[in-house]
């Protein structure tokens, strides 16, 4: 088997997060956005010493457990993978993953499933749509990246991962723009001057934030457009429409400069009796609803935390810092986005909560300056996991639990490689799905201490880096 290639075969399983593994001639091959099961072809692209890489050309034959899609856009558009499969097969696939994943760190531990979402469709709060074309020198389309592809967008009209309320505000965004001679931004000629448009909705209180990113290649008077969207007939309500200025070349909604064009700059939301003040860019859980099961489970993990002290790693606005501190003595959180600091500072104001404590910067360099140990310490770090050289510091407070929260079960794994070498152990796990049809999940890890020294040297700092950047580059 060489480069080129096109050959066929049957998905026996799928790794995380979309893997599937064909077995031909003795070698494994990864066809990537296939299910268990499905005959598929694919072509050769990679051809490497030891892994083989393959391109879906075509589903020959489905799996005996697929299902019609309910989105049209399934297949093309890239947001989901699993929309063919029952939600309780998606749920036993992800949890089949988990364990497998958790396996390889050789911690024997109480592994309790997989959390389901309390909605498999229109669960997201957040949506970042993109301007582009559907094809080379094609009309203008606003959506989603098509799978595979840098450049094509397709116009997801009917996408099932968000209410009706998103699928007008796109659809009225596209037609109006589609009638100006105004171009998007194009990532090879860094010319044009539509980028994204951000979508975010509470699901409890139902306030709508709109956010048009542009480059400044322009000037526009945005006025018409934002009359458009406040008669759309909507069942939430706008709170505020922005435009916000990006320059940058980066594929990303990048924030240099936003102005209000209405309303205000935040909205609303509520989790588990408390509201969170959510600005345009802050992170926050996009399913809201999955989020609440989430941090019940977070809850329930810690346990007792009465006249306990408790540091809230990587702590974004600050919601588990502000879910926990009813019943700890004091919540300390860190978060390098200066912006979601100032969110959680507001938050917890308003939710009368005095015993919170939110610090803005890098995990890494503020660990230097808390010098205070805690009785308990929550990581939530973003996909990448906690830096290397932030694992020993956090390791060295010595406490005797941790509850480690990922969105990336990968990373998850190479961390808790580092924390079992130091001598914790793996309690228990679980899964929560916060993001049904596609292959991502939730996971929430108890560690446990049975042997770590708080004296640590500079050779074991040093060890614990050296092994952490060893596994990260697998």
């Amino acid at each position: 088997m060489k480069k080129g290639d096109i050959l066929e075969g049957i998905v026996e399983t799928v790794e995380f997060p979309n893997k599937g593994i064909v077995t031909i001639e003795g070698k494994s091959i990864v066809v990537k956005n296939t299910i268990p099961g499905e005959k598929v072809k694919f072509a050769i692209n990679k051809a490497r010493k030891g892994k083989m890489e393959a391109r879906l050309l075509e589903v020959l034959e489905q799996a005996d457990n697929e299902i019609l899609s309910d989105c049209p856009h399934f297949g093309e558009c890239g947001g989901c993978v699993y929309r063919t499969l029952p939600y309780e097969e998606q749920l036993a696939l992800k949890e089949q993953q988990l364990l497998e994943l958790l396996s390889k760190v050789g911690c024997e531990h109480t592994f309790q499933g997989v959390k389901q979402s309390p909605r498999q469709n229109e669960y997201r709060n957040k949506m970042e749509f993109s301007f582009g074309d559907a094809f080379k020198d094609g009309p203008l389309s606003l959506g989603m990246h098509k799978r595979g592809s840098f450049y094509d967008i397709v116009a997801v009209t009917h996408c099932k991962l968000v209410d009706e309320d998103y699928r007008k505000i796109l659809n009225a965004t596209l037609n109006y723009f589609a009638a100006t001679d105004l171009k998007f931004f194009h990532k090879m000629t860094h010319l044009g001057f539509l980028r994204h448009l951000l979508v975010r909705k509470a699901v409890k209180t139902g306030e709508i934030l709109i956010d048009i990113v542009t480059t400044t290649q322009k000037e526009f008077d945005f006025a018409p457009w934002v009359k458009l969207l406040c008669e759309l007939d909507l069942e939430g309500t706008i709170a505020g429409i922005l435009h916000t200025k990006n320059d940058s070349l980066a594929d990303v909604v990048k924030d240099e400069g936003t102005e209000i064009l209405y309303g205000e700059n935040f909205f609303y939301e509520e989790l588990l009796g408390l509201k969170f003040k959510i600005s345009p860019f802050s992170f926050f859980q996009t399913n809201s609803l999955g989020a609440e099961v989430l941090y019940d489970t977070v809850r329930e993990y810690i346990g007792a935390t009465e006249n306990k002290k408790i540091y809230d790693l990587y702590s974004g606005t600050g919601t588990i810092a502000q879910i926990l501190a009813p019943v700890a003595s004091h919540v300390t959180g860190v978060e390098i986005v200066e912006e979601a600091v100032v969110a959680a500072k507001e938050n917890a104001a308003h939710n009368q909560l005095m015993n919170c404590e939110f610090i803005a910067g890098d995990v890494l360099k503020v660990l230097d300056s808390l010098t205070e140990k805690p009785d308990l310490i929550v990581l939530d770090p973003p996909r990448d996991g906690i830096h290397p050289k932030a694992l020993p510091k956090i390791i060295a407070y010595g406490v005797e639990r941790m509850l480690y929260i990922s969105c990336k079960p990968t990373s998850l794994v190479r961390d808790l490689e580092v924390l079992l070498q130091a001598g914790y152990v793996v309690e228990k796990s679980v899964g929560v799905d916060l993001f049904p049809a596609t292959a991502n999940i939730e996971t929430v890890v108890q560690l446990v201490n049975i042997g770590v020294k708080p004296d640590y040297t500079v050779d074991f700092y040093n060890t614990v880096s050296e092994e952490k950047n060893k596994i990260c580059s697998c």
